[in-house]
C-alpha cells in the first residue's frame, strides 16, 4: 500500500512544471511554445535568462529532494529508485499540464542529492565541466545522469531492483532527449547548441 501511495504521490508531484506556472505568473507565454518545446530549465534559460532558470532548478531540485526523503522514510531503499522514475515520468507526462512537460534531468539530480550528495555534486562539475567543452547541453547532461545513476546505484546496493530502476531511469531520460540527438546529427552539431539568452551580448549581436 505505501508503495502504491507513493508511487502515486511521487507522479503527481513530478507534474506540477514549475517552469509553467512562473511563466503564467510572469505574464509570459508558455515556454513550450518556443526553442525545443521542452518546459524544463533550459528551455527557460534560453527565454527568461540565468535568473529564472537557477529559480526553476532549486525550485525542482527542492521538490525531488521531498519525494526522495519520503520515499527514504517510507520504502526499503532498493524500491527508493522506482519512486524516482515515477517521479521523472510525472516530469516529463505532467498530468496537469496537456502531458507535455520537461526531460527529468533537473529532478533526477535532485532525487539523486539525497541519497549520494558526492555523485550529485560530482555529476555538477561533470556538466559544466563537459558543456564548457562542447557546448552541448544534451551531451552535458547524459554524461552528468550516467554519474547520477553510478550514485544511485552506490548508495542503494547493487541489487537487481536497484540496478533496473535506475537503468529504466537512464533510459527513459535518454529517449526524451532522442529530438536534441536526431538534431545533432541533423544540423552538424550547431542546432543542438544552446542559443545566448535574451538580452545578452551575444543576441545582440547576432540580431544586428
Amino acid at each position: 500500500m505505501k508503495l502504491a501511495v507513493l508511487l502515486a504521490g511521487a507522479y503527481l508531484a513530478g507534474s506540477v512544471n514549475f517552469s509553467i506556472l512562473l511563466f503564467r505568473v510572469m505574464g509570459r507565454e508558455d515556454p513550450r511554445r518556443r526553442f525545443s518545446g521542452n518546459a524544463g530549465v533550459t528551455n527557460v534559460y534560453r527565454q527568461a535568462g540565468m535568473l529564472w532558470a537557477a529559480v526553476v532548478l532549486l525550485l525542482d531540485i527542492g521538490r525531488a529532494l521531498g519525494v526522495c526523503w519520503a520515499a527514504l522514510h517510507m520504502l526499503a531503499i532498493e524500491v527508493v529508485p522506482w519512486i524516482g522514475l515515477a517521479f521523472i515520468i510525472g516530469n516529463r507526462y505532467p498530468c496537469f499540464h496537456q502531458f507535455r512537460g520537461g526531460k527529468g534531468v533537473a529532478g533526477y539530480l535532485g532525487f539523486t542529492a539525497l541519497l549520494s550528495p558526492i555523485s550529485a555534486g560530482a555529476s555538477v562539475l561533470v556538466w559544466v565541466v563537459v558543456y564548457g567543452i562542447v557546448r552541448i547541453p544534451f551531451i552535458a547532461s547524459f554524461l552528468m545522469i550516467a554519474v547520477l545513476a553510478l550514485g544511485t546505484i552506490s548508495a542503494c546496493g547493487f541489487r537487481m531492483e536497484v540496478v533496473g530502476g535506475t537503468a529504466v531511469i537512464v533510459l527513459f531520460i535518454f529517449n526524451n532527449h532522442r529530438q536534441n540527438v536526431a538534431a545533432f546529427f541533423q544540423g552538424g552539431g550547431e542546432a543542438a547548441k544552446m542559443p545566448s539568452p535574451p538580452g545578452s551580448s551575444q543576441e545582440n549581436k547576432s540580431a544586428e
